[in-house]
């Protein structure tokens, strides 16, 4: 699945235009590379993402072939703790 799909899918960014333009700024890593919208992810790739004032880092459990339904979208993912 792209990375934007699945960033829109798992409710981690609310609109998949929106997480087009974070990508396209140099704001979304993974595996500690800048990735762009169309990166396909696998299981186990670690998504960062720079906030304003923080970096947040997820792991990704399931990557899914479509749509989730709101109850099921944190299960794709688990959020690594920044120290």
């Amino acid at each position: 699945m792209r990375l934007d799909k699945f960033l829109k899918v798992s409710r981690l960014i609310k609109r998949r235009t929106v997480a087009n333009d974070v990508c396209d700024s140099a704001r979304v890593f993974v595996n500690n590379n800048p990735a762009k919208p169309a990166k396909q992810l696998k299981i186990g790739d670690i998504i960062s993402i720079e906030y304003k004032n923080a970096l947040k880092s997820y792991k990704v459990l399931q990557v899914p072939n479509g749509n989730v339904p709101v109850n099921m979208a944190s299960e794709l993912y688990e959020e690594i703790i920044n120290e």
